[in-house]
Order: structure tokens, then sequence, then C-alpha cells
């Protein structure tokens, strides 16, 4: 199953020479927001609006090596949770996009 993590450009920067990455929410929530194919416009439309332009991550949770939850948010859609870093051979491609 492919499952996306949508990035700032100037974090990923950070990380694209690690055989890893590792988000923020991690240490403050406990795991790493995604989202299916289908969920990723509302996500940028409700958290992105004020971006010019932002990475898509696209993982395939085959590859994963974290553990992969699909948990209900706070308006009860379900969205993938990692919960752990997500290893290189699991980002299968990097799409910039311009909002």
């Amino acid at each position: 199953m492919i499952i996306y993590h949508i990035i700032l450009p100037e974090v990923w920067s950070k990380f694209k020479d690690k055989d890893f990455y590792e988000a923020e929410s991690l240490q403050t929530e406990g795991f790493i927001h995604c989202s299916f194919a289908e969920q990723i416009e509302t996500v940028l439309n409700r958290y992105y609006k004020d971006t010019e332009r932002v990475l898509l991550l696209e993982i395939e949770t085959e590859k994963l090596t974290s553990e992969l939850l699909n948990e209900p948010s706070t308006g009860g859609e379900i969205y993938p949770h990692i919960y752990g870093k997500i290893n290189k051979e699991a980002i299968t491609k990097t799409e910039e996009r311009s909002l």
C-alpha cells in the first residue's frame, strides 16, 4: 500500500542524506502523520494553505521498518500513523507541489 507524508522542502533537506526521516511530531505526539492519496488535498488545504511549496513523500508501507497504524483523527476520519522513523528504503518517490 502507498501512503504519503507532506513535508516542507527545507525540512527534507536536513534528512535527504540520512538513512531515515524523523518528523518533529514523532517526538511531540509519538507518531508521524501520513495520508492516503484521497486525503492529500484536504490536508494541504487545512494545514498548508499559507505555504508556497511542499514535498510529498510517497511511502511503500510494505518496506517500513516502523509500526504503521490506521487510526481515527479527532474528526473521526482514518489516517495512517507511523510509530517510528521512516527508513529511506520505504520512501519510493518525492514530489514537489506548488500551492
